[in-house]
């Protein structure tokens, strides 16, 4: 299975600013040794090699995650944020069918459908999910005056709305969902192929008893080979922004250790975060987990553009 990132921000930042792209510029200039300018090719070669956050930034859209399957011509997609569109562009990701899974109907996680292209070709099936009732009302008023051009039904391409009830299957996938801790209603989502599993928990606000042994969240996350997880915030912005709905984290390492995660990705990104921020973060996070004699589970950032491939 494939997961790729389109979109990994809690809300929209802001631009970046001069000054920091003058920081970028001048610590590539740091690292630049006389041979890496010496012509066209090595200018090249140390280009390729420096590290994306250098060559651009973690990302600015808000959530939007895809996961695809060799043999399987359909795409399971992970919320509707402005990440969306770039997910409808991509030509290498361009299928007939596509299975929209929400997490909660926040704005940030629906803005990119009115501009997501295939929704708007006939030959195109989208099938939406969630366990809330109101699924078909929500996206209808999304997609209504004054807010839409476009309604919901003049949308060409094919439509079905799936209230969920339980675990099911598409493809390749079984799929199961667990209700989070966020205002107004969000759900995890589980992806299992064979012995592999993908866990997309975004906006969820961890705390300290949810570390006991025990919880049903242990069924449902123990063992998981990619953790897509909300930690938004620090230590310090957690106490301070308490019931918001969001994760510090340590907490997201912690929970993610407990549990014998593999591999923990850091999710949507607080929109006041920079590029510097977000690596100390992950510093610290790392720090954490060798403190708490977690050595085996990889710690990285989500990323647009990241492919991660089990």
């Amino acid at each position: 299975m494939r997961i790729r990132f389109w979109g990994v921000r809690g809300s929209l930042p802001a631009p970046l600013q001069p000054s920091q792209i003058k920081a970028k510029v001048s610590e590539i200039l740091r690292l630049a040794r006389p041979e890496d300018l010496a012509d066209k090719k090595s200018r090249e070669r140390f280009i390729a090699a420096l590290p994306s956050w250098l060559c651009g930034t973690f990302g600015g859209n808000t959530p939007c995650v895809s996961l695809e399957d060799d043999g399987f011509d359909e795409s399971i997609v992970f919320d509707c944020g402005s990440g969306m569109r770039g997910l409808g562009l991509s030509p290498a990701s361009r299928r007939s069918k596509y299975h929209v899974f929400f997490s909660h109907f926040h704005f940030d996680h629906l803005q990119g459908l009115p501009f997501f292209a295939p929704a708007y070709d006939p030959a195109v099936s989208v099938n939406f999910y969630s366990p809330n009732p109101g699924l078909k009302d929500c996206l209808s008023k999304l997609l209504s005056s004054p807010y839409s051009p476009v309604t919901l039904r003049e949308m060409p391409a094919a439509k079905r709305f799936v209230v969920l009830e339980g675990p099911l299957s598409l493809g390749p996938f079984d799929l199961s969902y667990q209700k989070l801790s966020h205002p107004d209603q969000c759900f995890a989502y589980k992806a299992r192929r064979g012995d592999r599993s993908v866990i997309y928990a975004t906006d969820t606000e961890l705390k300290r008893n949810d570390l006991a042994p025990g919880k049903k969240s242990e069924a449902f996350f123990r063992g998981a080979d990619v953790l897509i997880l909300d930690a938004q915030y620090t230590p310090t912005e957690a106490l301070q922004r308490r019931n918001w709905g969001h994760s510090s984290y340590d907490l997201a390492v912690d929970f993610a250790a407990l549990w014998g995660v593999k591999r923990l990705i850091f999710f949507h990104h607080d929109p006041d975060s920079d590029d510097d921020k977000l690596r100390k973060t992950l510093s610290s996070a790392r720090k954490r987990a060798k403190a708490i004699g977690c050595k085996g589970m990889e710690i990285s950032l989500a990323e647009e553009g990241l492919e991660i491939t089990l």
